[in-house]
């Protein structure tokens, strides 16, 4: 049987796989492409090899390279506040030298973008009263967020005070306490030019690049590092050697053969939720109450341990792919246009995408995605229903709801549980959530039940094994997946065809397929 430190029989991720995957889920709140952090992690190893920098300082090089951005997802309300969309608005500031007349220019252009007039006017009115103290409050709560965060997923003290030097300049004009020169530790000094090279080397080409680092010379980026990256720039920024930028960055990686413990990797995905519910101020705690009442409504309907255990993680990272939606969208009170829907629409896939970065968590990412999928086929992001839902999909997709539901947001106050719990049933007498599984979570969210469900008379290990007999594995096979001898394996299998009324395995698969008992098995990776 699998138990807590297993996938479904598969090998747990490494450390660098898990933290590699949280960089990818920076990239979208960055507005970059996927793989930017990676890449820019790989320039940073490089460029601290060339600088003669030990292996340990190397080791926070890469690391706060890779997540030097994690904190901001923490402001993105702030920033939502001053410049409208906060995706956007990050994108285009790796074009610009924070500094001087191109900064103030990029402020004026930027406040309140795509707001009426008078709307940008008042806030142009009230950031530029007090430009400098508003963007050092910003910046301060960043810096402070991310060294938060970081400790918070378990890098290294010295990452974390590295991060809090994030936006600061080497000639001192940076935010938030205006350090300069070696007051900025080198880490960071390297990871500020890796970062920013790695955008314009990929938008605009090496020529750009290097006009590009030798204009900020001396004012964003140390001498002496811009100096050791124009000395053969090509190789500095050459792309892998076998065009797996992915692999060629957590080759780099200081722990790289690290495996996580089954307790390790429930830690991390714990704290990578609890780090994209911090993207809106409504949402702070919703994947751990989301986690809490999925895994517990799926021991209610009798899921295995290794099923729960699946269902927790899913419960956990389900929204990673909001990281990717503008606060502007999150934060809006009205109606979404068509295409403002489409984007909000994509997130469950964005979670997919990153995700499927992560070896070993095929199942997970299967859950994840089909968070707002509906028994009806009228959820997204895919619109399939039926039997396309396991019973995982369905009771996360329960959870979902109803605790989404006691939270406020923008267009609506928070819901009582009374209120959550009509608008659940309301939703499964619609057709679009599993009336099982809706039981399941209004029972241990403290509701009573409305109704017994069809399945109760399987225990959890007959609900494991008639999902395994639904995927077409034979007794044998089952004995061996469950380590129980043949003989066990077919008595469980003879008593679940008479609970459920089946007489062999075609009726039993029909009746899984039915119920959403499926059991939905790791992708090969």
């Amino acid at each position: 049987m699998t138990g807590p430190g297993t996938h479904d029989g598969e090998d747990l991720p490494r450390l660098v796989e898990v933290l590699g995957a949280l960089s990818v889920a920076i990239d979208l709140g960055l507005g970059q492409p996927a793989e930017h952090m990676l890449r820019s992690a790989t320039i940073a190893c490089r460029l601290s090899d060339r600088l003669g920098l030990p292996p340990e300082q190397r080791d926070t090089v890469y690391y706060s390279t890779l997540v030097m951005w994690i904190g901001c997802h923490a402001d993105s309300q702030e920033y939502a506040r001053w410049f409208g969309d906060d995706i956007a608005v990050r994108h285009d500031a790796y074009l610009v030298d924070w500094a001087g007349i191109p900064y103030l220019r990029f402020l004026l252009g930027n406040v309140a973008k795509g707001e009426p007039l008078a709307q940008r006017l008042k806030v142009m009115g009230t950031l530029f009263r007090d430009a400098h103290g508003q963007l050092a409050t910003l910046v301060h709560s960043h810096c402070a967020s991310a060294a938060s965060l970081a400790q918070h997923i378990g890098l290294s003290p010295e990452v974390a005070t590295t991060l809090a030097y994030t936006f600061e300049r080497y000639d001192g004009r940076g935010l938030p306490v205006g350090a300069s020169g070696d007051q900025i530790p080198i880490e960071m000094r390297v990871a500020q030019f890796a970062d920013i090279a790695e955008v314009h080397h990929r938008t605009f080409g090496l020529d750009a690049m290097t006009a590009m680092a030798r204009s900020r010379r001396g004012g964003q980026f140390d001498p002496a590092v811009v100096d050791a990256a124009l000395t053969s720039p090509e190789e500095l920024l050459a792309a892998a050697p076998d065009g797996d930028e992915w692999k060629e960055a957590l080759n780099w990686a200081p722990d790289r053969e690290v495996r996580l413990t089954g307790e390790h990797l429930d830690r991390l995905v714990c704290a990578i939720g609890d780090f994209v519910d911090l993207k809106c101020p409504f949402t702070l705690g919703h994947s751990r109450a989301v986690a809490t009442l999925a895994a517990a409504a799926g021991e209610r309907l009798g899921m295995g341990p290794a099923e729960v255990h699946t269902l927790r993680r899913a419960g956990h990272l389900h929204d990673l792919g909001r990281l990717g939606v503008s606060n502007q969208l999150w934060a809006n009170q009205g109606s979404l246009s068509p295409s403002e829907w489409e984007r909000v629409r994509m997130h469950p896939y964005l979670t997919e995408r990153v995700l499927d970065r992560i070896p070993g968590l095929g199942g997970v990412r299967t859950v994840a995605r089909a968070h707002h999928e509906h028994l009806d086929g009228t959820g997204f992001p895919l619109g399939v229903g039926g039997t396309m839902l396991g019973r995982s999909e369905r009771t996360l997709a329960a959870a979902v709801a109803y605790q989404s539901a006691l939270e406020p947001r923008p267009y609506r106050d928070a819901m009582s549980p009374q209120q959550a719990r009509e608008r659940l049933r309301g939703r499964s007498r619609a057709g679009r959530l599993d009336p099982d599984c809706v039981d399941a979570v209004l029972a241990v969210a403290g509701h009573r039940p409305s109704r017994l469900r069809r399945d109760d008379l399987l225990t959890p290990r007959e609900h494991e094994i008639l999902g395994l007999v639904s995927r077409g594995f034979s007794n044998r096979e089952i004995a061996s997946r469950l380590v129980l001898s043949e003989k066990t394996v077919r008595n469980h299998v003879e008593r679940t065809y008479t609970k459920i009324g089946a007489t062999n395995r075609v009726g039993a698969s029909l009746y899984a397929l039915q119920h959403g008992l499926v059991t939905h098995l790791n992708d090969p990776d």
